[in-house]
């Protein structure tokens, strides 16, 4: 066997041909007022080109189509595609979808009125570099939008060590302060920021072999009361339960 460890663009794929399926159907990802937030933070007319990074099963794609914009989509996981065709048609929407890597968008430069990304950053290991992709594909006078999990800066480390046992192709959550740096850094103008928070069953997001584990560290958090995972777990009678701190940034690309 090869003591080569697997590049993280294998493991993020990997992971999410598992989950492709399960993470489609999970509800919390569809949940309404959440999404409401995000059509908000996008602010589209009919007839707007939008670029969705790292779309997943295409459910804020397919969201975007129906108000009646042009929706471009990529994810670098095919089985993610599959699931995001299948819901484009389920919804009887349009929308074009590729296989492609969010570090190296295959559009020309200023094609998009808005470009967003959900739930993604945590996976990118220069986050930085997508976020210049992002900027570079979106028109002067359009808006880039990024959602994630965004754990207070206290606990970062925390979290951190927990989403990492749950999901490999984890890398490290950005604090909201971070990702304002990076859209400094890149010349954005701040629109708004928002937080929300999406409850989920312990149970419903992790694999069998990594449950004895994550359980136990979410145990001994809940126990110490210290909150030191920034995601307020407390025992349920159906399990573990907990808080996905999510925040919504939205900027401006100036004008020329």
């Amino acid at each position: 066997m090869s003591d080569i460890a697997p590049s993280h663009d294998a493991r993020i794929v990997a992971q999410f041909t598992r989950w492709a399926k399960p993470f489609a159907d999970l509800p919390i990802h569809a949940e309404a007022e959440s999404m409401a937030q995000t059509l908000a933070a996008c602010s589209v007319n009919a007839g707007m080109n939008v670029l969705d990074v790292a779309c997943g099963p295409g459910i804020v794609a397919c969201e975007l189509a129906q108000a009646g914009v042009q929706v471009t989509a990529i994810d670098l996981t095919p089985a993610m595609i599959e699931q995001a065709q299948l819901r484009a048609a389920s919804m009887n929407v349009a929308v074009d979808y590729y296989i492609s890597d969010a570090q190296a968008l295959p559009f020309r430069t200023a094609s998009f009125d808005r470009v967003i990304t959900r739930y993604s950053f945590h996976h990118m290991q220069v986050p930085g570099n997508v976020l210049s992709e992002m900027v570079r594909v979106c028109r002067p006078g359009g808006r880039i939008i990024v959602i994630d999990a965004m754990p207070a800066p206290k606990c970062q480390t925390g979290y951190d060590q927990a989403e990492t046992l749950r999901d490999p192709s984890h890398t490290s959550a950005l604090t909201l302060p971070q990702l304002l740096s990076l859209g400094a850094d890149a010349g954005l103008q701040l629109l708004l920021t928002q937080q929300y928070r999406l409850e989920s069953r312990l149970q419903d997001q992790v694999a069998p072999e990594d449950w004895s584990a994550l359980n136990d560290l979410f145990a001994e958090d809940i126990a110490g009361g210290q909150n030191r995972l920034g995601m307020g777990a407390w025992k349920a009678e159906d399990g573990i339960h907990f808080y996905f701190p999510i925040s919504i940034v939205a900027w401006l690309k100036p004008e020329a």
